[in-house]
């Protein structure tokens, strides 16, 4: 099929192309425009898979430039969005105009197209602070960050246009991923990279929220197998483990594995409003193990041991400021 990927230059955007590309799709890679004529970890990729993908850079918030994107695909794969929770406190205005606008472009474009496939990404965010667990998708939503708020706000637009005029949606909601090339923002790669630049003290937020951790391998491979189902279509669909784990014990997993003399230290900084911290993450996979043909393959030593190898070579850690605190 030809698809489209948006957000592609991300860190799961460029896992799900590659994987795409290797299982014979034609893939349009939309990436967001700079005048560096960067497509993110696209770059990265080899030659030769690069070759087979058309990248299409451009702005998701432009719905012209989307509508452009859309024609000729029969599958979107819809992951553009501004991700980092920090971040949302500093400049809400601009989640509401990437993550909701943007996701009305893609499923404004889907309707006037007749694209067969819609597959919206959502976050386990969107369900706030566990109110029971496991998590499954008839949890109540709720908005702890305006980053979670227009989430829940793109998913609703989503959501809408299925139920209004009959666009084949899918919301995708995978829980915590993390693997190779994830940002700097997030948690793993923050206490990987101090470590390996030798740092003895890891500077870390609230240690004792958990989340639920999924290897991207097993959210790529989760995107896919609900694109082939129909029973997915108008479906909210969680990508989860059904387990848990502390921010604390992760960091001391890590700890072990790089640098077992490391101590963890509080960096005030790092903590989220009280108000806003989501405290508890522990997702129900049920759904998409009922829908699908999706299992997880990867248990959490496997993907960090994984991660963990990449994070080492020089080459993928020199874009990686382990001295100050990404937002």
């Amino acid at each position: 099929m030809k698809v489209l990927v948006t957000g592609a230059d991300g860190f799961i955007g460029s896992h799900l192309v590659e994987t795409l590309v290797n299982s014979g799709h034609k893939v349009k890679a939309f990436v967001y425009y700079n005048s560096f004529n960067s497509w993110g970890w696209l770059d990265k990729l080899s030659k030769e898979t690069l070759s087979k993908i058309d990248v299409i850079t451009g702005d998701i918030r432009d719905s012209v430039c989307v509508r452009l994107a859309v024609q000729d695909v029969d599958v979107i794969y819809h992951l553009a969005a501004l991700i980092a929770i920090p971040y949302s406190y500093q400049a809400p205005e601009s989640y509401v105009d990437t993550n909701v606008v943007g996701t009305l472009n893609i499923v404004q474009a889907a309707k006037e197209l007749g694209v067969s496939r819609v597959l919206i990404t959502s976050t386990s965010e969107v369900y706030g602070t566990a109110m029971y667990v496991p998590i499954d998708e008839k949890h109540p939503k709720q908005a702890q960050s305006p980053y979670s708020a227009s989430k829940i706000g793109a998913d609703a637009m989503a959501d809408s246009f299925f139920r209004s005029f009959n666009v084949p949606v899918t919301i995708v909601r995978p829980f915590n991923t993390y693997g190779p090339r994830q940002s700097a923002r997030a948690v793993i790669p923050t206490i990987i990279t101090q470590l390996l630049a030798g740092k003895t003290e890891i500077k870390l937020g609230a240690l004792h929220p958990t989340r639920d951790l999924l290897f991207v391998k097993d959210t790529v491979n989760g995107f896919m197998e609900i694109a082939k189902s129909n029973k997915t279509i108008g479906e909210e669909v969680n990508i989860a483990t059904n387990s848990e784990i502390t921010v604390g014990e992760l960091a001391q997993k890590l700890i072990t594995a790089i640098n077992p003399s490391a101590k963890i230290i509080t960096d005030d900084i790092r903590l989220r409003p009280d108000k806003s911290e989501v405290e508890r993450l522990f997702g129900d996979n049920t759904k998409i193990m009922q829908l699908t043909n999706w299992k997880q393959q990867f248990s959490l030593d496997h993907g960090l041991k994984e991660t963990i190898e990449w994070f080492k070579n020089p080459e993928n850690n020199k874009s990686y400021k382990s001295d100050i605190y990404n937002v």
